[in-house]
């Protein structure tokens, strides 16, 4: 007897042994890819970061299932006749190693396509909803590999979740159509992650996220307007950012019905070319111009036709055009009028004499 445990002691203590030995050989492996991903300057960098990334779950779950194992073949060395938990181990190690397989093949496709979406157009839109529909096919996979493995009929899931399937799809009818909406944003290409836009309801800000049930937009203040991809894909909206950043910039400017507008089309023009070349946001290449288009009522209005490079500079390349062309406006001599209203004095008088010879008869004709 005091053998046997002796024999149970050395086995425990083995098990322990070889958990700390695979735990360690885990962590070598994982600072192994770390270093690669560190040393390597090409694409196979990327590759490395993506197994760190991707192996540290499946290795915890495959040295518990390694460690099943061991239990395993230390219970058939010491002849332990309890056919039920021998079954069940079985089984649960047969279940560990799909789920160790299918885990990692989930967290290399999720982990990739969230590495690589900022090199490509495609995968950076598709990335959330891409993400979910492969987590959930995986993990339908893998419950459907387990029960066969486990013996029992797959056949008649399979069939039983297509009407399954349909009362789901009518229970789920709003989520199902976010869910092709965002697919339809997505293939469509209406907008893309870092578009501005402006929705038919008035808020502007950037795409934050397309995902596989709403659309992140952030705002200007740096608050989330969150739609619904239902929603989205039926509205009316501004991509700002297509087909190209690019955009103009008109500034409306008056000056005075004396001015000479010739010269006043001149300065506008150097100023506007001066802005174009010297600011970060302008437009070298692009020719401004100039067009008179309104008699008002105290000016003679223009527009000047600047050029930048995205929609939110439009706001700093339009302050450092109005700034500079007013003090060019002040060396030139051309004048900006004041909002002027002229009063006829005469006719006021007159209209206000006939007022009060009015007010003067009317008692004598009660009289």
């Amino acid at each position: 007897m005091d053998l046997m445990d002796d024999q149970q002691a050395v086995a425990i203590a083995g098990l322990v042994g070889a958990v700390i030995v695979l735990f360690v050989v885990k962590r070598l492996i994982l600072v192994r890819l770390k270093a690669k991903a560190r040393s390597e300057s090409s694409s196979m960098s990327d590759i490395y970061r993506v197994l760190v990334l991707s192996l540290n779950a499946p290795f915890n779950l495959l040295i518990v299932v390694i460690f099943l194992l061991l239990v395993k073949s230390i219970v058939s060395v010491f002849q332990i006749d309890d056919e039920g938990a021998i079954n069940a181990l079985a089984v649960t190690i047969e279940a560990g190693l799909i789920i160790t397989l299918f885990l990692f093949f989930e967290r290399f496709v999720t982990h990739s396509l969230t590495r690589y979406r900022d090199q490509s157009t495609l995968v950076k839109n598709t990335s959330a909803i891409a993400g979910g529909a492969v987590r959930a096919v995986f993990a339908v996979l893998a419950i459907l590999i387990i029960l066969s493995t486990m013996g029992v009929s797959v056949t008649p899931i399979v069939a039983s979740l297509g009407i399954t399937s349909l009362a789901v799809a009518l229970a789920l009818q709003p989520t199902l159509e976010n869910f092709f909406s965002g697919i339809q944003l997505v293939m469509d290409k209406p907008i893309r992650i870092g578009d501005f836009i402006e929705l038919d309801s008035g808020e502007q800000g950037f795409v934050e996220k397309i995902g596989w049930r709403s659309t992140w937009v952030r705002m200007l203040p740096n608050n989330i307007v969150i739609m619904p991809n239902s929603k989205l894909s039926n509205s009316k909206l501004i991509n700002y950012y297509y087909p190209e950043r690019e955009l103009s910039v008109p500034v409306d400017v008056g000056v005075h019905y004396s001015s000479d507008l010739e010269h006043v089309e001149k300065v506008c023009l150097d100023v506007a070319n001066t802005i174009l070349e010297q600011h970060e946001y302008g437009v070298k290449t692009y020719q401004p111009f100039v067009i008179f288009h309104t008699f008002d009522n105290s000016s003679i209005n223009l527009t000047v036709m600047l050029r930048t490079r995205e929609y939110f500079n439009r706001f700093f390349i339009k302050s450092a055009f109005i700034k500079m062309l007013k003090k060019r406006f002040d060396e030139e001599g051309i004048v900006i009028p004041f909002p002027i209203t002229a009063l006829n004095v005469e006719q006021e008088g007159a209209i206000t004499a006939l007022h009060k010879a009015q007010n003067s008869e009317a008692p004598q004709s009660i009289k």
